[in-house]
């Protein structure tokens, strides 16, 4: 099983627990889950987060 898939699962099952509370549980599964899959993403290297930090650092002037 690839790790964002894995992610979220993981993610998954924490937020139904919570969906057990009603509805707004239900939107913070949905949440958690899309949350674990764009860490575990980034944890696999398909997204770089350094990236748009490095291009700041890059263009900037020194004195």
């Amino acid at each position: 099983m690839s790790t964002p898939r894995f992610a979220i699962i993981v993610g998954l099952v924490i937020g139904a627990v919570w969906a057990f509370t009603g509805f707004d549980g239900a939107l913070l599964t949905g949440l958690l889950g899309l949350i674990g899959y764009v860490v575990a993403l980034v944890v696999q290297g398909q997204i770089d987060i350094t990236d748009p930090f490095g291009q700041r650092d890059r263009n900037s002037s020194t004195l």
